[in-house]
């Protein structure tokens, strides 16, 4: 086979390399426009796990990389002058140059051609004189744009300046990264060593620090003499270099996160960063790289024909760098608004830095550095006024809100169960909750209960406001308080446009067959095409659906409930005056977002009024509408939640969506937790995370970082009535409190839990 290799980076130097050692008659020629001695990088990561990728591969060059790397197992996070250590996890680093040397070599024993120095303006005429191209052609590559109609590249080019330079400073002992605060704002560097003489130092801001320091207009000298100073105290008197002297300007660039929706045309295939980009803070591009070249070398040979050889490769590749990209996208938006974490404790600031990308969690952190893990416990539960500040998992932290405290941070999520008569809740209800608050979470929500007959969400639905549901709703919360020590809040709402449907496991959503009730909503906007029309509510309907969110709370009250919440989200009647989406008014009610709230806000300081002082009161809001601009964005959540917290809201339910038919949700584990996140750290306001959040480790990850106060979980108290007790458990931690009735159980839990660890080599 001929071959034509365009770009002579790590991709495309090792694919040719794997191809020859696959069948060395193929004529392999790699092109390329720089000097063999030409690099604009600096140094490059790869894992102990590429390594022996590379090793399967090519024993010869994995060697002769290995020989050459430097090693180390910390990271430091250097913050408000407190430079802390974890260890564990295990680095790599290579000179990029040394690293194209080595290949280059190897390339030349198999009898490859490289040809140094040669403009590939245009891939066709190498297409037409080759049997196969791959365009390993970097992150600018002229075959993408050549062929963009084909390829359809997504090209997002983030917001974040920074500049690749080296030092002789060696950050030998660990990967470090340092935060200095300057005149102009925030700057950071993310340094590690990659030979004995030299370290990468790539020094980044955001773009308003960048133009208040004027580095557009700087020369690259007197861009580095001013990083010099920036960050003189950890230099150790060393200078910074750069090795762009090509580039014009002070070389500072933005990242381009590209993402193709085809790798492969005719017989071309991309590779490398002209098919996928990963951030360099997660040291993953050069790893995608190599990989990505073993497997197509391999298909090539093993598939039939080109095409299949192609398809193969996408298919297997694109799940891992999508993967990956994933969890480069988490960490360069960490970065690009890390402002919002520079008030952290520096013990809480490194824990979010080291698990911003959700690829280390908590537990995994554990087996890397079990003792600073230990330390950061001990230190969360300190702040969290715990009696006994041993090191536990931050889910075991107690939370105060007003008078409440609360055992620890898990919260059984309002779920609809839509097995109320007449709005009455019944024995299920009894069963259902009661067996949660048994189950160990600190706190168990009940489902939405409707102020109103017409304000529920289908006849199946529960509210307040006759004398049977304040009798049946006591009894429950009788039953919580005298048998276990949860504590048990109220959600009460109003269904609105969404109202007057049927039950849960019918057609969610839909109209009543028969029967139908009249909605109310902020406007004439139904839920869908086949849901009736609502009401535009009057000042008539206003004050009378206040009134009854009063009387409903009251009711709530006089059953003992703990707390209370508004539910303003999921298209319900206060979300419909949120929305932008649902509210058309033209009155003081609609428009601006302060109109928009200030029925919503109403109907809470009636209800703080008539509520007790010691009690708190959360209201769930839906931080994004997932339509873009049209709807509610996570920006515009952020002054939401502002509003909120300034009208006196204890803590913010953070969901999102279900306001609309038109939402494009884009899910994943823990995928509502940003929102959260945002609200909490630009506000300081506490708050809920919900949304897929479904192992122990996904709780202590969001408490640990920051990102929550406390954390909703909704199906996995579904399947598990005791998820927290059976989490414990799984946690090595004893100091839940189980019923009485039920200690042989946990017993013998404790036991098989232990055997399980004896084992695995745990213990």
């Amino acid at each position: 086979m001929k071959v034509a290799v365009l770009g002579g980076g790590p991709a495309g130097l090792y694919f040719a390399i794997s191809m020859k050692l696959r069948d060395a008659a193929h004529d392999i020629t790699v092109f390329e426009r720089n000097r063999p001695d030409d690099t604009f990088g600096w140094g490059v990561v790869l894992s102990d796990e590429t390594l022996d990728n590379l090793a399967e591969n090519d024993p010869v060059s994995a060697e002769r990389i290995r020989e050459h790397f430097a090693y180390w197992d910390d990271i430091a996070v250097v913050h408000k002058g407190v430079r802390t250590l974890s260890t564990g996890h295990g680095f790599c680093g290579i000179g990029r140059m040394r690293l194209l040397i080595l290949l280059q070599e190897r390339a030349r024993e198999l009898g490859i051609n490289l040809q140094f120095e040669t403009e590939i303006d245009d891939p066709r005429p190498f297409m037409a004189e080759h049997d196969m191209v791959l365009a390993a052609d970097g992150l600018n590559s002229r075959t993408r744009t050549t062929f963009a109609d084909v390829f359809k590249p997504d090209i997002d080019v983030r917001k974040c300046k920074f500049v690749w330079l080296g030092t002789h400073q060696k950050f030998d002992d660990a990967f470090t990264f340092i935060f200095e605060k300057t005149e102009h704002g925030w700057v950071w560097a993310h340094a590690y060593q990659f030979d004995d003489e030299t370290a990468t130092f790539i020094v980044e801001c955001g773009p308003e620090t960048w133009e208040k320091f004027g580095f557009g207009e700087m020369s690259q000298q007197e861009s580095i003499a001013v990083c010099e100073r920036i960050f003189k105290d950890h230099l150790g008197g060393h200078s910074l270099m750069t090795n762009a002297n090509h580039i014009r300007g002070s070389a500072w660039i933005n990242f381009p996160r590209v993402l193709c929706e085809r790798w492969s045309h005719e017989n071309i295939a991309l590779m490398g960063d002209a098919a996928a980009s990963a951030h360099f803070s997660i040291g993953s591009g050069t790893k995608l790289a190599l990989e990505s070249a073993i497997a197509l070398a391999e298909y090539l040979h093993t598939e039939p024909t080109l095409k299949e050889a192609f398809d193969k490769y996408e298919d297997a590749r694109r799940l891992e760098v999508l993967r990956l990209q994933s969890a480069a996208r988490n960490s360069l938006e960490w970065f690009e608004e890390v402002e919002r974490y520079l008030d952290l404790d520096p013990v809480q600031f490194n824990y979010s830095l080291l698990t911003r990308s959700q690829r280390i969690s908590h537990e995994n952190l554990r087996l890397r550095d079990p003792e600073w893990l230990a330390d950061a416990e001990s230190w969360f539960q300190q702040q969290a006024g715990a009696e006994d500040n041993a090191a536990r998992p931050p889910m075991f932290a107690p939370y105060k809100l007003r008078g409440l405290t609360l055992k620890n941070r898990v919260v059984v999520s309002p779920m609809a169960q839509y097995k109320a008569v007449d709005g009455s809740p019944t024995d299920w209800h009894m069963v259902h909750y009661c067996e949660r608050a048994k189950g160990g979470a600190g706190l168990v929500y009940i489902e939405m209960t409707c102020v109103s007959p017409e304000g529920r969400i289908t006849p199946g639905c529960p509210g307040f406001y006759k004398p049977e549901h304040e009798v049946a709703w006591t009894r429950i919360v009788d039953f919580v308080h005298r048998e276990t020590d949860a504590k048990i809040c109220a959600q009460i709402g109003h269904s609105g446009p969404k109202g007057s449907t049927q039950l849960g496991w019918e057609e969610m959503d839909a109209p009543l067959k028969d029967g139908n009730w009249p909605v109310l909503a902020a406007s004439e906007v139904s839920w869908s095409e086949q849901n009736q029309t609502p009401k535009a509510m009057d000042r008539n309907d206003m004050d009378m659906v206040r009134d009854q969110f009063v009387a409903a709370a009251q009711m709530a009250e006089r059953c003992g409930f703990d707390m209370l919440e508004l539910h303003c989200a999921h298209g319900y009647l206060l979300s419909s005056f949120i929305s932008p989406l649902t509210n058309r008014r033209e009155d003081d009610y609609g428009g601006s977002l302060e109109n928009r709230m200030r029925y919503p806000l109403e109907i809470f300081h009636a209800v703080r009024a008539v509520w007790p002082d010691d009690k708190p009161i959360s209201v769930r809001i839906s931080a994004n509408d997932w339509v873009g601009g049209e709807g509610v964005t996570p920006e515009e959540a952020v002054e939401i939640a502002r509003m909120l917290q300034e009208a006196g809201v204890d803590i913010c339910d953070v969901s999102a969506g279900q306001t609309s038919k038109r939402a494009r949700p884009v899910y994943g584990r823990m995928f509502q937790t940003p929102f959260s996140d945002r609200i909490r750290n630009e506000t300081g306001m506490a708050t809920m995370a919900v949304g897929n959040i479904y192992e122990p480790d996904h709780v202590n990850s969001i408490l640990m970082a920051g990102r929550a106060d406390l954390v909703c979980l909704a199906r996995p108290h579904l399947a598990d009535p005791y998820w927290t007790l059976h989490a414990a458990a799984s946690l090595g931690d004893r100091g839940v409190t189980w019923p009485d009735p039920y200690l042989p159980g946990r017993d013998q839990l404790y036991r098989l839990a232990e055997r399980a660890e004896q084992m695995t080599g745990k213990v």
